[in-house]
């Protein structure tokens, strides 16, 4: 009966929180498309992503807050709803800066479905019990990234790009309709009386003092820097340099996320059994490592597709293992202002990676070099954040 509460749980908070990226993945394999449709450039394309995940960031400071003032299922209706009108927008945009404009706007309403079902799980647990339950919504959402360039492969044979944005509008009101049936209510009024926009000011200011929240939160970031850098560039390099089909790339996609969502099942057992310090520590290391190969291979003038494929394998299931840790450890302590504390986190790692893609598009020359030299990069600096932040702490808030 607990697991099962468990498993609604996640499903609800993970198909809420699968319906922003669920927009990334599944427009992934039609980028040369619609650069080609929009008579735009590679990086003039990739600005549409680098649009939604600066959106996606900075949304997320609004819905926090506001989350923990009127609670947690308002600010979701009104994501929803932007989203949907957003994405409609996109499907019949004329330019490359209609576009842009329509998936910053897109980006927004998806941010409520980051910020709030993360704030949601530090209602409901802490500790280890927060792991497992991050790590099923975490089995959920990660479907968006092995299903959805799949799906966007046959929407786009079918209908075009276009359709792919008619696809996630209709997977928006589905979502609307899963808040207003399914999800209670976890931020009681009684919870409320503390919060304000005052308040809200007040607990930035305070998580921002907060050099381990912050520690926790970039090692987090730097992974995911690394996964952004990948999702901008790789399907133009896995499609125009190595020469694979929207299918094939998705398949290839798949793979990695696959990784991501196996290793993501095994965190609260690793945490119970070694310390959730220790796992990220073990695991930011090992991904650092392994990035560090993928680069000085490249850099030795190799071009081989499955090497890239392997050993990108091994790092996102680290990253499966890092992630999800990090963030249940950065909200261990502010359980008051959860939403803030989860909004700020968000923010700040879709930020980092925004920026690490925007960097790294500067240099994109459909080429796997820049691609990999951005991914390894904020693999090293993970690991340098992770000894700096932990690396005193053996066992602190990780048996809660």
């Amino acid at each position: 009966m607990h697991f099962s509460r468990f498993l609604k749980m996640a499903l609800i908070l993970g198909l809420l929180s699968a319906i922003g990226p669920f927009a990334i993945d599944m427009y992934l394999p039609a980028l040369p498309d619609i650069g080609a449709s929009l008579g735009a450039s590679v990086g003039a394309v990739q600005w549409s992503l680098t649009a939604f995940f600066l959106a996606l960031g900075a949304g997320q400071l609004f819905y926090g807050p506001i989350s923990d003032m009127v609670g947690r299922k308002p600010p979701l209706y009104f994501g929803l709803g932007l989203f949907t009108v957003a994405s409609v927008g996109c499907a019949l945009a004329s330019d490359i800066e209609t576009l842009v404009a329509l998936r910053f706007l897109q980006g927004l309403g998806a941010a409520a479905g980051m910020a709030i079902p993360r704030a949601v799980v530090r209602d409901l647990h802490t500790g280890t019990d927060a792991a497992r339950l991050m790590s099923l919504l975490i089995l959920v959402f990660s479907v968006s990234p092995i299903l959805a360039p799949l799906a966007g492969s046959g929407v786009i044979a079918l209908t075009g790009w276009r359709g792919v944005f008619w696809v996630v509008a209709v997977a928006a009101v589905a979502g609307l309709a899963l808040v207003y049936g399914s999800l209670q209510e976890t931020r009681p009024a009684s919870d409320r009386v503390e919060s304000s926009l005052g308040g809200a000011l007040r607990a930035y200011a305070l998580l921002l003092r907060d050099w381990h929240y912050l520690g926790l939160v970039f090692i987090g970031g730097c992974a995911m820097a690394g996964f952004f850098v990948y999702l901008a560039g790789s399907p133009f390099v896995l499609i125009n340099h190595y020469g694979l089909t929207p299918t094939q790339y998705s398949l290839a996609f798949g793979v990695n996320a696959a990784a991501f969502i196996g290793a993501s099942q095994f965190t609260a057992t690793l945490g119970e059994r070694f310390g959730m310090v220790r796992v990220v520590k073990a695991a930011a290391t090992a991904s650092g490592t392994v990035m560090a190969s993928l680069l000085l291979y490249y850099l030795l003038g190799g071009d081989d597709l499955a090497v890239l494929i392997g050993l990108y394998f091994v790092a996102s299931a680290l990253m499966g293992l890092v992630i999800p840790t990090t963030s249940v450890l950065a909200l261990e302590k502010h359980g008051a202002i959860a939403g803030t504390a989860s909004a700020l986190l968000g923010t700040l790692q879709m930020l980092t990676g925004a920026l690490a893609m925007g960097v790294v598009g500067l240099f994109a020359t459909g080429k796997p070099l820049p691609m990999v030299v951005g991914m390894a990069t904020g693999a090293l600096v993970g690991v340098a954040l992770a000894w700096i932040t932990l690396g005193g702490r053996r066992g602190a808030m990780v048996h809660a």
